[in-house]
């Protein structure tokens, strides 16, 4: 066992590296990035109408944190499993989900004004980085399943 951690010096160290910068993004999104509903979404949102937004600002600043989260992603999935398939694979899902979610939420944003529960999930996945949370144990499966 200590043999395994000695050996994995570099990876374990980079992952903590990782994990603490999604920390410090978290921890720092008020002064980062432009999102009105930070604070819409922690208070009694059912009951109110989206807030005021500078389209082009939440844009850039949702497009900033998927971009920041996806790269701590990638590294963190490259640094795991070494491969160059998964992580340009992995790459293409982010791209593709960016695009999914931003026109999701841009479209229940300006049609749909009663859909809080909806925007605050599309929200999220934008946000937070989720997808990384079900990347990495699909993809230890997938390795695990192909050596068999």
């Amino acid at each position: 066992m200590l043999n395994k951690i000695k050996e994995n010096k570099s990876k374990i160290l980079i992952t903590i590296i990782v994990v603490l910068c999604f920390g410090v993004v978290r921890a720092f999104e008020n002064q980062l990035f432009y999102d009105p509903f930070l604070d819409y979404f922690e208070s009694d949102f059912l009951n109110r109408p989206f807030p005021e937004v500078n389209i082009f600002s939440l844009f850039c600043g949702l497009l900033l944190r998927y971009i920041l989260n996806s790269v701590l992603s990638l590294l963190l999935i490259y640094t795991l499993f070494k491969d160059k398939e998964i992580l340009k694979f992995t790459t293409y899902l982010y791209v593709v989900f960016l695009f999914l979610l931003l026109g999701m939420f841009f479209i229940i944003l300006k049609c749909f004004p009663d859909a809080s529960w909806l925007l605050f999930y599309v929200r999220r996945f934008i946000i937070q980085p989720i997808f990384v949370l079900l990347f990495i144990p699909a993809f230890y499966y997938q390795l695990q399943h192909s050596k068999k």
